[in-house]
């Protein structure tokens, strides 16, 4: 796990310094280190936040490292340095199956070289798929060459959940609101974060098994949970903004329920968005913080405390509600450790971005709901904003760095603890004691 927080550590600090040479920027000038490295911890833990509009201020080669530390970041280090040793033949040894495992989220070595080839091949499948059928849509739009490039950005960035864009030749800043009504990307964008987010061990276990009664009982939950808050957010968000004449209210009924599921979709830590953020009612910016909190799945290029996670913390309080000593699902009991394990994970990540929204607030003069909707989307890695980071002053990017690097590494490692580390034995027990609760 230290090896994974290094590595990640070292390709933000180099991104960051090729960014901030002057062949990066489209004024040939420099850039600030601050802003740069920004930038690249931004885009390799897949978050999205910006301090400068990608398209207007990076020349080509600076949308190049930025694509590269996105596809690096999304699938991580060395699932792309597997790519290599395959290529040569070379005989991957214990200690290197053991970072693909812990790089990919996933607590066994067994089928591990197997599940990274699966892995690879189906993304570059996935993406390339997704390039196309944008490369086409934008061609209607834009030259060819601009939108081959367009496709191929946007495919990597929606499938690796970054939300970075480069359309800014149309909207500065403005992400993908231009495309509000725009059936093909839309829809293209929402299955290739979906897709994405859903995570590899998902992939294989839907792929190999097939039918939903034989998946794993975490396959099954992920399903579930990703399609009640994809289906359920919708709606939420449309029935809160159906007559804000900023977001939903001036567009047509299927407009509008299309960028409703497309909010609600691209909040589960995408960073792409198709109506103002800043412009939704506090009611909708609180669903979204719900979203962006929860997140995707493990072992998936999304962040946030993850679908099952929260599922395990849900099922918990139902439990508890009930009368009941165990927590069960789909007839299986979820241990308590498990349990303990879910309410930690929960706990740290919304500490951290409340107290984290709590300076920015305080040392910017801004309103703490905004506040509080950016510090959840650095840590939850989603990208979405209602505007106010290029207002940030020096202290409050250096805070979003942070969280954004523990959104994507933090939570990754704690995980991996709570797999892998077994219980120190204890010598001694304290005797019961009871507390109030409730």
């Amino acid at each position: 796990m230290q090896m994974i927080v290094l590595m990640f550590l070292a390709i933000i600090l180099f991104g960051g310094f090729l960014l901030s040479l002057p062949i990066s920027s489209r004024t040939g000038t420099w850039t600030s280190y601050l802003s740069s490295v920004f930038t690249a911890t931004s885009a390799t833990c897949v978050t999205g936040l910006t301090v400068f509009d990608t398209y207007t201020h990076w020349s080509g080669f600076g949308q190049v490292v930025i694509l590269l530390l996105i596809q690096v970041g999304g699938l991580g280090f060395m699932t792309i340095a597997s790519l290599f040793f395959l290529a040569v033949n070379r005989k991957i040894g214990l200690k290197q199956r053991l970072l693909m495992a812990q790089s990919l989220g996933i607590d066994q070595l067994s089928g591990i070289v197997k599940l990274v080839t699966h892995v690879l091949v189906r993304t570059a499948i996935i993406e390339g798929a997704g390039a196309l059928i944008l490369t086409i849509r934008f061609c209607f739009l834009v030259p060819f060459d601009r939108a081959l490039w367009w496709g191929i950005f946007h495919s990597v960035s929606a499938f690796c959940n970054a939300g970075f864009d480069i359309v800014g030749a149309v909207d500065v800043g403005g992400s993908l609101i231009p495309f509000v009504g725009d059936w093909v990307v839309s829809i293209t964008i929402m299955l290739l974060i979906t897709v994405g987010g859903l995570g590899f061990f998902v992939w294989e276990d839907v792929l190999t098994k097939r039918s939903f009664r034989k998946m794993t009982v975490y396959t099954r939950l992920v399903l579930l949970i990703s399609a009640c808050l994809a289906f359920g957010g919708g709606a939420l968000i449309a029935i809160l903004e159906w007559n804000n004449p900023a977001t939903l209210g001036n567009l047509p009924v299927a407009e509008k329920c299309l960028a409703a599921l497309f909010q609600s979709v691209t909040s589960r830590t995408a960073g792409f968005y198709s109506i103002p953020q800043g412009a939704m009612s506090d009611a909708a910016k609180a669903v979204t913080d719900t979203l962006m909190l929860v997140g995707g799945s493990s072992g998936s290029t999304a962040g946030g405390v993850k679908t099952a996670t929260m599922g395990v913390l849900i099922l918990a309080v139902i439990a508890a509600a009930r009368g009941r000593s165990r927590v069960t699902v789909f007839h299986r009991t979820i241990n308590s450790q498990q349990v303990s394990d879910a309410v930690a994970v929960v706990c740290m990540v919304f500490g951290l971005a409340f107290t984290g929204s709590l300076v920015l607030s305080a040392t910017n003069n801004l309103p703490l709901m905004d506040c509080i909707f950016e510090t959840i989307s650095a840590i939850a890695t989603v990208g979405l904003s209602t505007g106010i980071t290029p207002l940030l002053n020096v202290l409050s990017q250096l805070i979003l760095i942070v969280l954004m690097y523990f959104g994507r590494v933090g939570v990754m490692t704690v995980s991996l603890g709570f797999l892998i580390t077994n219980a120190a034995e204890e010598r001694y027990r304290y005797a019961d004691t009871k507390v109030m609760i409730g």
